[in-house]
């Protein structure tokens, strides 16, 4: 192992990118079905039952918001990473936009976003194998969850890209076949069904009309399902590790978040036509009643193993980007320069690697696992308690790490067609108009959590962690100006300074 040395850009707005000391073993496919599965996951499969519940047939509607939030959030992270690639991401580039309280702001609450939510999934997913193998308990299941991702994670970046890929694959898979078998009982081409979408339109008009319970059915919706959207930052974070960043990252950003948008919508569509809304419940896979409503034998063993598989692919993917963050907070004076350690395996001194285990962060690793198993105790011994005052603490925290990004796209977009208008290989939609646009949808988002009851807590509780980081950061900050002579910091990673 090695210590990646100090990088440094010339200009906050500079398009070309420090050396990064990681590998560079992910490739595009990985990177593109990181992309469209990277937020199918329970989320989607269980997760919906609670939308649809509360919005009836506009759940479609709810979800066109929610996507349409999240597809021009990652447009703008796009636009940014592909013009200035970096593995810290999003902390790069509020660093370089708005200081360096934006960075280490940013970038240790979405690390510690992802380690708690990392809790989650493993404890569900040995939920799941538990029911499966009732002589192995769940607490055995999540150790060994656990020690096999944090192994993946530490060899070659490319077992981290292949288990995604084909976890991604599986997922995406169920839902085209969902797709295809639901549109066909929609049209009645199955057996033994009746065309529900061409002649019978009670479910999506009947039973309180579409729009149940109001428009504020719909806008309780939005706050249930956005936070599925949640894990598609991870791709440009990887974008890092490919061998043409800015071209990767472009195309998979560009064919991630249409499809992605495709999938939510079309399967809320199916849902909501071939079932009455009021058939659902939160807690209940909506996928499982349609597919037991129109013949499908074991439907709900089926997406047992489908909702068992997207947990474990959330789970690695959290823990790669968790690992990832820290790294670059790291590099850039954030966090313990301990941590800047890579393996060996063919990497060079200021540049990355090629080799086949190589320039992979493995004390970033262990120390975003580390506090992975920390919150998984928690959640095995105290889950109704502390570790319910930390998800709550993560609750809107997503929502915090989009308004950050849209703040800082609107300053970097403005310096970059002044100082590297090439640069700008992807472009925001009618900048700034929808950038500003998006600030108010993420901040309204805020506001109705206010107003609902079982929202609010996580609202509140995320405000305060992100007060608490952010004091951390500006005292950082007072404390080196009060005594560079004593408290001298390395140069920036970002700005040499």
């Amino acid at each position: 192992m090695h210590e990646a040395p100090p990088t440094r850009t010339p200009s906050p707005t500079s398009p070309a990118a420090p050396a990064e000391p990681l590998s560079h073993g992910l490739k595009q496919r990985h990177l593109t079905m990181l992309g469209l599965g990277g937020v199918i996951g329970a989320g989607l499969f269980v997760g919906s039952g609670a939308g649809i519940a509360v919005a009836g047939p506009a759940i479609v509607v709810s979800y066109l918001i929610a996507g349409a939030l999240a597809m021009l959030v990652m447009r703008m992270l796009g636009e940014m990473s592909a013009a200035m690639p970096a593995s810290g991401s999003f902390s790069v580039h509020a660093e370089r936009a708005l200081g360096r309280w934006a960075g280490f702001s940013v970038g240790w609450l979405y690390w510690f976003l992802l380690v708690v939510v990392l809790a989650v999934e493993a404890t569900a997913a040995a939920q799941i194998a538990h029911g499966w193998v009732p002589g192995v308990e769940p607490w055995a299941w999540v150790l060994l969850f656990m020690v096999v991702f944090t192994v993946a994670n530490l060899t070659a970046v490319k077992n981290f890209g292949e288990f995604e890929f084909w976890f991604a694959s599986l997922k995406v898979g169920a839902i085209v076949v969902f797709l295809v078998l639901g549109g066909l009982a929609v049209f009645g081409l199955l057996p033994d069904t009746d065309p529900v979408g061409m002649t019978n339109l009670t479910n999506l008009t009947g039973q309180g009309g579409f729009l149940p319970n109001g428009w504020s059915g719909v806008v309780s919706g939005v706050l249930t399902v956005v936070f599925a959207f949640g894990g598609l930052e991870v791709v440009t974070i990887a974008a890092a590790e490919t061998d043409d960043p800015a071209r990767a990252v472009g195309r998979a950003v560009r064919s991630a978040v249409v499809r992605i948008l495709f999938f939510y919508v079309g399967s809320m569509l199916v849902i909501v036509t071939v079932l009455p809304w009021t058939a659902q419940q939160a807690g209940l896979s909506p996928y499982v009643k349609v597919l037991d409503a129109i013949g499908v034998p074991s439907a709900g063993q089926i997406m047992n193993i489908v909702v068992f598989v997207a947990l474990l692919s959330a789970l690695n993917a959290n823990l790669y980007g968790s690992s990832r963050m820290i790294f670059s907070l790291a590099e850039r004076g954030e966090a313990p320069r301990g941590l800047l350690k890579v393996s060996g395996g063919g990497a060079e001194k200021g540049g990355g690697s090629t080799g086949q285990a190589g320039g992979v962060p493995r004390r970033a690793v262990l120390a975003s696992v580390a506090f992975g198993f920390v919150s998984v105790l928690l959640n095995l011994l105290w889950p109704d308690t502390v570790f319910l005052y930390m998800l709550n603490s993560v609750g809107a925290v997503l929502l915090f790490v989009w308004a950050l990004i849209a703040a800082s796209q609107l300053r970097l977009r403005a310096r970059l067609e002044q100082e590297a208008p090439d640069a700008l290989a992807l472009r925001m939609w009618w900048f700034p108009y929808l950038t500003w646009v998006t600030l108010a949808g993420l901040l309204g988002v805020l506001l109705l959590m206010l107003t609902d009851d079982a929202a609010r807590p996580q609202v509140l509780w995320s405000a305060g962690a992100t007060a608490l980081v952010l004091l951390v950061a500006v005292a950082r900050e007072w404390r080196e100006r009060k005594g560079p002579q004593v408290h001298e910091r390395k140069p920036s990673a970002l700005t040499g300074r």
